[in-house]
């Protein structure tokens, strides 16, 4: 192990990449249907190579740490800022709810068993799956009056304490979500998902994520021009309620003008485009089908936009539809809408909140316009902009210096907590100027998993040696006090929700539910079980604003511990 050792003296960095790459080899390992994931993997596996002894300077770890919570700010911005309204009321009591009552139930465990506050903050992280809460608890311990020495140890703690107690996190909350709540709520996650869908629907066809039909809705056929003959293209299109577009009017092999709205003869050649069950019923109303349109090559395209559009957040597709001009959403249909990158129903009654990013099908101008008038285009050169960047994180770095005594008590954000705020007010404020400030989702994505991820294992690196002394004296307290943090606040939360916020269906509390907790594993089971994207709609306003709530319990358990 010498060797190792001297390697890894000349060169830490290659131990901080090791260790990524083992430890995420190890997070996809699967156990059943449980995964212990990438940060969990890096964390343990950096506690396994730290016994040959590494040493990573600070300054890596304060630099990844930064970046990551930043990002999570970002992208949470827009949602977190849109779910503050009345109308989002019952979710945000909900996840402020599991955020109290998580918290009070972790002092309270720390102070019975004499935890210290690094124990106490990794049982948080842990039990309540919430992978930040290493960061701002470890930050937050950095700024207590203690030696080098003991803040090392007490970091170290908070590794261990996250370890220990993670597994029985994930799986805790899908035990609850998944399954207890059904029982409890005396519905299944299936059959309350399609009584949602139903209400939603009206007279649209089925949909779901992850379904791609046999007989997909949008649909392009061709028709030789009969019974349509002496009829504009405009009286066609209104005859179906604007549900199909003809693109194309071809008449002996030469393209006619479509903006001049033709009238039809008795041997033209038209291409519509439209939703399936318009275009079969207005087929006899055209003419006789045809295999191709020869000469005539036509290209439709996928465009996606962010919604953004002033005085339309909040309403349905239904009332979006009915407030814009014809023209406007002329030749255009939407494809897909998803909320924090998870996909929703697209059905009338659905409601679009700013954030969310549409995906429209049509012809190239068609699109370009609606995704102008929708809000403000996904760039489709995916550069992140450093500038705006760099500014934002510096901001939330320097408002965690600021200090505020209160009762004699010294308060502070930290660099955690500033850089998070900053984030979110960064992204908010890039959802209303979209000109500046792009951060494509795949490259917030790549500084949230790595950012993380990075900290993490350097933390393990550090303080690994002196995480295994604890782990043998605390292992089974902690991670049987993990279960009561993981369990109590889930089932008093499922209480609240049932009797006093008054959640009636079954998938729509339950995504809310899990949400509250940030609990991805679970989110998949009940997606899973309920076969539909019914429960997406209200885990994106509660996982949105957990990501804030459950990241600052870190500080305050360090506070009050």
């Amino acid at each position: 192990m010498n060797w190792l050792h001297e390697v890894f003296s000349r060169s830490p960095e290659a131990a901080l990449f090791l260790t990524l790459a083992l430890g995420y080899a190890v997070g996809k390992i699967k156990f059943g249907r449980f995964q212990l994931g990438g940060v969990g993997g890096s964390l343990l596996m950096a506690v396994i190579v730290s016994q040959v002894g590494v040493q990573i300077d600070d300054g890596v770890k304060a630099v990844m740490f930064a970046l990551f919570i930043y990002a999570v700010g970002y992208s949470s911005g827009p949602q977190f800022f849109s779910s503050l309204n009345r109308s989002s009321l019952k979710e945000i009591a909900l996840a402020a709810f599991v955020a109290l009552a998580s918290l009070a139930t972790v002092v309270v465990l720390a102070r019975m068993f004499a935890l210290d506050k690094g124990l106490a903050a990794g049982l948080a992280g842990g039990a309540l799956t919430q992978s930040a809460i290493i960061g701002t608890a470890s930050d937050a311990l950095t700024r207590l009056p203690l030696s080098p020495e003991q803040i090392k140890s007490l970091q170290a703690n908070v590794a261990i304490g996250y370890a220990v107690t993670y597994v029985f996190g994930s799986l805790g909350a899908i035990i609850v979500c998944a399954n207890i709540l059904p029982r409890f709520m005396r519905q299944d996650l299936a059959a309350a998902s399609a009584q949602e869908e139903e209400r939603l629907r009206g007279s649209a066809p089925p949909s779901g994520p992850g379904i791609s039909p046999a007989m997909p809705p949008l649909v392009g056929r061709a028709f030789e021009v009969g019974a349509a003959a002496g009829r504009n293209i405009t009286s066609l299109e209104q005859q179906a309620d604007q549900a199909l577009t003809i693109e194309r009017v071809m008449r002996s092999g030469q393209a006619l003008d479509i903006a001049e709205d033709p009238v039809l003869e008795k041997g033209d050649i038209v291409i519509v485009i439209g939703r399936r069950e318009q275009v079969i019923a207005q087929a006899n109303f055209i003419g006789t089908e045809v295999l191709d349109a020869e000469d005539s090559p036509l290209v439709m395209q996928s465009r996606q936009a962010v919604f953004t559009r002033k005085g339309m957040n909040r309403m349905t597709i239904a009332q979006i539809k009915a407030m814009l001009d014809p023209a406007m959403r002329h030749g255009v249909y939407i494809e897909s809408l998803t909320r924090m990158g998870r996909p929703l129903p697209v059905l009338p009654e659905t409601v679009a909140m700013h954030g969310d990013v549409v995906t429209f099908y049509g012809a190239d101008s068609d699109t370009a316009r609606a995704a102008k008038e929708a809000g403000y285009p996904l760039a489709a050169d995916n550069k992140t902009d450093f500038v705006y960047m760099g500014l934002g994180i510096m901001v939330g770095l320097l408002v965690g210096l600021l200090v505020a005594n209160v009762g004699g008590i010294p308060l502070t954000l930290g660099a955690g907590g500033g850089a998070l705020l900053s984030g979110l007010f960064f992204g908010w404020l890039r959802s209303k100027r979209p000109m500046f400030g792009a951060l494509p989702p795949a490259a917030g994505q790549l500084l949230q998993d790595f950012g993380l991820a990075a900290f993490v294992t350097v933390v393990g690196l550090n303080s690994g040696k002196e995480a295994l002394v604890t782990i043998q004296e605390h292992g089974v307290t902690i991670f049987l006090l993990g279960v009561v943090v993981t369990l109590l606040p889930l089932l008093l939360a499922m209480l609240f929700g049932r009797y006093i916020l008054g959640y009636r269906n079954a998938a729509i509390f339950a995504g809310a539910l899990s949400g509250s907790r940030s609990a991805n594993p679970a989110f998949g089971a009940i997606l899973d079980k309920s076969q539909s994207a019914v429960p997406t709609v209200p885990f994106a306003i509660t996982y949105a604003l957990a990501n804030v709530f459950l990241t600052l319990i870190g500080p305050l358990v360090i506070g009050l511990v």
